[in-house]
């Protein structure tokens, strides 16, 4: 199993929690998802065929932006 940690910006209440990791959930291989309102950080657990590509790519179109990894 591969997980990533990274640092989101515009997170800021559980609306925006939900819809990114309802967003996320819908890739095929993600497993868990872990959105941390207080820090600002997701991290997702997931397998193949889903890629850190993709994961990012879903963040960033969800309309939140990854300040670093």
């Amino acid at each position: 199993m591969n997980n990533m940690l990274c640092s989101v910006s515009g997170i800021q209440n559980k609306e925006g929690k939900t819809q990114i990791k309802n967003a996320l959930k819908k890739i095929k291989g993600v497993n868990e998802v872990g959105v941390n309102l207080m820090t600002g950080t997701i991290e997702i657990q997931y397998n193949e065929p889903a890629t850190e590509n993709e994961l990012k790519s879903c963040i960033e179109n969800t309309g939140f932006k990854i300040d670093y990894e």
